[in-house]
């Protein structure tokens, strides 16, 4: 087994999920993913926690859906109990087709999203952690030979977590203290505000309030978006390709989307309930060890010169006590390249300019 597999394991079972003696675990195996189960098993008993093992496949899923009759039972119990003792849940995520839900109707596919809501919830309740091993869909969808892809998955899990910690620490402290977020470059001109919220410095660590392997990146919840955002960077949701996304917003509310590819599925997308027309997350990309645009966003959302906007459900973590933010059954990030003839201000003042922050060398006013 590459040793890298094993180091990804102890990246995830002790910076990231902070695993201690006694803790229940469920790890959740996707297809491809049997050699990280492994290594994570076998961390797991060095650290005297306790394990149950679960699979999860879209070829699977996607069956169960399209057999169904489509009224899904709300919140199984079973699965529910199985998440209300869960300490922390593994995701090893590692797909062998990247496309199979494209398959489902989307309107079978929403059905059953709404009926996990609660699953969702209580699942984003424990010291989650999502991750991915590499496999050869992943590397075809990036345009990438297997073995090369390997090396940019581990280069880009495999990092000085609390040095990047430290870096992004800037942008967590001056988002903290703005009101205002805009974001200007071509075909985009948009605000938002984020006054009494609380932004997460995203270190791939529950310690941090971050949850994905590999991470980095600052991001919070805004609200009161005003204008129009074009989104350049290509997405696949749900199985189904999206790009040349532009939405326009009024009074916190998308009025009005299109999209070069893909529009019906950004249509069911932005329909699924009352909450995916707002923004749920606002995110700044500074893994600067993510050097390309691979059509996964766990790592294209990381990468530096990017930002982020996710419709649909804001996370907790970054809201007042007793505010619930908004509120959706799906959550989906579409992102924007920065690095050229764009700037992003904080209360009137220039933070980023071309993909380069502020504390940065080179950064020009």
């Amino acid at each position: 087994m590459d040793q890298r597999i094993h180091e990804h394991a102890e990246v995830l079972v002790d910076w990231s999920a902070r695993i201690e003696e006694g803790d229940d675990v469920v790890v959740r195996v996707d297809e491809g993913a049997h050699d990280l189960a492994v290594a994570v098993a076998e961390k797991l008993g060095e650290r005297g926690a306790n394990m149950l093992a679960t699979y999860i496949s879209d070829e699977v899923e996607s069956a169960f859906i399209r057999g169904h009759d489509a009224d899904f039972e709300a919140d199984p119990d079973f699965e529910t109990a199985m998440l209300e003792r869960a300490d922390s849940v593994f995701s090893l995520r590692a797909k062998r087709n990247t496309v199979e839900k494209g398959a489902v109707p989307e309107g079978r596919r929403a059905a059953y999203k709404r009926s996990r809501t609660e699953i969702k919830h209580l699942r984003m309740d424990t010291d989650w952690v999502s991750t991915i091993h590499p496999t050869r869909a992943r590397a075809q969808n990036a345009g990438m030979g297997y073995e090369a892809y390997k090396d940019f998955v581990y280069d880009a899990i495999l990092r000085d977590w609390e040095v990047l910690a430290d870096q992004m620490a800037n942008m967590k402290d001056l988002l903290e203290a703005g009101s205002e977020v805009r974001i200007v470059k071509e075909d985009t001109d948009l605000t938002m505000s984020i006054e009494n919220r609380t932004a997460v410095n995203s270190a791939a660590s529950v310690a941090y309030d971050s949850h994905n392997l590999p991470s980095g990146e600052v991001f919070t919840a805004p609200y009161d978006t005003e204008g129009e955002v074009y989104f350049d960077v290509p997405m696949t949701h749900d199985g189904a390709r999206i790009r040349d996304v532009r939405l326009e917003f009024e009074d916190g509310e998308v009025v009005d989307w299109s999209a070069g590819t893909g529009e019906a599925a950004l249509e069911d997308l932005l329909t699924t309930d009352e909450g995916a027309r707002r923004l749920g997350e606002l995110g700044i990309g500074m893994n600067r060890g993510i050097d390309r645009f691979t059509d996964n966003i766990l790592f294209d959302e990381k990468m530096g010169d990017t930002i982020h906007l996710a419709v649909g459900r804001a996370y907790g973590s970054c809201l007042p006590e007793g505010e619930t933010g908004n509120q959706s059954a799906v959550h989906a990030d579409m992102i924007t390249d920065v690095s050229e003839d764009s700037r992003l201000e904080v209360d009137g003042e220039v933070v980023q300019r071309n993909g380069t922050f502020w504390w940065e060398d080179g950064f020009e006013e």
